[in-house]
């Protein structure tokens, strides 16, 4: 009997940990990750970016095609529905 439960809290401890392993590799891929450069990055890549949809990233396209580039984090706000929160969480990930 002993063996039997062993053997199920192994399995247990096994399975848990083995869920484990996609959330910490996810965040080394993100920490791994070069910044994307907003003035020349193309819609697809800036959705990348969190927060960042498809609309969001044609929005940031047609701005600086009409308004020249960013040469901020900041700048991003001028687009609608990004804020000061949005362009905090993905301040470290950008560059000009």
């Amino acid at each position: 009997m002993n063996n039997i439960i062993k053997r199920r809290l192994f399995g247990l401890l096994l399975t848990m940990l083995l869920g484990f392993t996609p959330l910490v590799a996810g965040q080394a891929l993100a920490q791994d990750m070069e910044p994307i450069n907003v003035n020349t990055a193309d819609a697809e890549l800036l959705t990348e970016l969190p927060g960042i949809g498809e609309t969001r990233a044609a929005a940031i396209i047609e701005d600086r095609e009409a308004n020249g580039p960013y040469e901020s984090a900041e700048d991003l706000t001028r687009i609608s529905g990004i804020g000061e929160a949005t362009v905090k969480g993905f301040a470290d990930q950008v560059t000009f």
